[in-house]
């Protein structure tokens, strides 16, 4: 589906390459047919020796002729690039932002032209393919636009269509989510070497834990509130950590996270 479109990635940075690396790893585009931008030559230096990927400076040479434009700048970024590259896109082009807090409206309204416009918030495991996004068609963009949005971010990992109203909590949930898990890790890691754990084993166990239990949500579809009593027994060890979990504050803690991430997404693009 990918391999004869030529696609410009715009800002290149970490999400970016995130992108870059997933899409060559997972062997669906065209290393001659992706050009990436960067806002000075030693980061493109550095990612040509790294994918021997072409770069340029200018976000409007890098467009002219994508058949797809994926917008991986900063938000605050976002309307000076599309002052860059507005006038210049065709209706047959496929303009794919990954840029938190940025609507398809505000940047059809920077368009000149009626270009489909997908939305896409993706998060830092898909450079490894374990990724999860979630997509939102504009007023112009058609199911072929979408199921073709679908199919890069796929090759990374997972993708939900939802609609544009519910990015912003997706960006709270599982763009931000990879830190809250980290910080989930690194303290059951913690716990482990205070039980007398070596610190490698513990961490071992802790990340493997964490995919494990992910992965049993996902592959089960049970809801996680009955695989958590699968794992509780009567009088158990389980109970006496949920116990301390729950006074706590972690799950309302949790809860708060992803409702300030949520309400901060809302306000990137303002910053």
């Amino acid at each position: 589906m990918l391999k004869d479109k030529k696609i410009a990635v715009l800002g290149a940075g970490k999400l970016g390459e995130s992108l870059i690396k997933g899409l060559l790893e997972a062997q669906v585009i065209n290393i001659a047919n992706l050009r990436v931008t960067a806002g000075h030559q030693q980061r493109l230096d550095r990612l040509r020796e790294r994918f021997n990927v072409a770069g340029t400076l200018s976000n409007k040479v890098a467009s002219a002729t994508a058949d797809i434009i994926i917008l991986a700048v900063k938000p605050q970024t976002v309307p000076r690039v599309l002052s860059e590259i507005g006038e210049g896109l065709r209706p047959a082009q496929l303009v794919i932002s990954v840029a938190a807090s940025v609507s398809t409206a505000f940047i059809e309204k920077h368009l000149s032209a009626p270009v489909p416009v997908i939305r896409a918030m993706p998060n830092t495991p898909c450079l490894i393919k374990k990724g999860m996004t979630g997509i939102a068609a504009g007023v112009n963009a058609s199911r072929e636009h979408l199921d073709l949005a679908k199919f890069i971010f796929d090759s990374v990992g997972r993708t939900v269509v939802a609609d544009e109203k519910h990015m912003d909590a997706i960006t709270g949930l599982s763009a931000s989510g990879p830190a809250f898990i980290y910080i989930v890790i690194e303290s059951l890691a913690e716990a482990g070497v205070k039980v007398g754990l070596p610190r490698d084993v513990a961490t071992e166990l802790a990340a493997q834990t964490v995919v494990g239990a992910g992965s049993m949500v996902l592959e089960t579809s049970e809801h996680p509130a009955k695989l958590k009593d699968m794992v509780t027994t009567p009088a158990g060890c389980t109970i006496d950590g949920i116990l301390e979990l729950e006074e706590g504050g972690l799950r309302v803690t949790l809860i708060k996270a992803v409702v300030k991430a949520t309400q901060r997404a809302k306000e990137l693009l303002e910053t």
